[in-house]
């Protein structure tokens, strides 16, 4: 039976009317048409599809649809403040750190998160918070900087 399902999405008010089971992922691309978060395994195993619910990262293709109810949801649609980037953004985008780019927005929400809880990680930090991140072109040392660089914008990064 479908349920009424209100949250906030990158600040503005969404409901849906869906089967509460449904993947957060799959409401966020059909049903609002965000398409930054990515299906990747489908089993939260890559963290392509992760997303920000109350600026705590999730896995958003086996999050129910339920779980977002009544709250905020942020996607990488809504990091940017008009034509600004976000910082984490800035930084992958200076060192390249996206091949493909289908990992990015993932890896990307995944560093917010990890930088609203530790602004200046080690890198034993970084990897240990990144881990189980995926990149299928294994672009994790240009990752890595840019994760540096997003955690200390004024440095010089470089990588190892």
């Amino acid at each position: 039976m479908d349920v009424s399902i209100a949250m906030t999405v990158n600040g503005k008010e969404a409901k849906v009317t869906t089967d509460p089971k449904r993947p957060l992922l799959d409401v966020l691309r059909e049903d609002l048409q965000l398409t930054g978060a990515k299906y990747g395994c489908g089993e939260g195993r890559c963290r392509g599809c992760t997303v920000l619910m109350e600026g705590k990262p999730v896995l958003s293709c086996i999050t129910p649809v339920s779980a977002a109810d009544k709250k905020s949801i942020v996607t990488i649609e809504g990091l940017a403040k008009g034509d600004a980037l976000h910082p984490v953004q800035e930084a992958f985008l200076a060192e390249g750190a996206m091949q493909c780019g289908y990992c990015t927005p993932g890896m990307i929400m995944q560093t917010v998160a990890l930088l609203e809880e530790n602004p200046h990680p080690t890198d034993a930090e970084i990897v240990e918070k990144m881990n189980g991140s995926l990149c299928r072109c294994i672009g994790y040392p240009k990752i890595l900087s840019a994760i540096r660089r997003a955690a200390n914008p004024s440095a010089e990064v470089k990588v190892p």
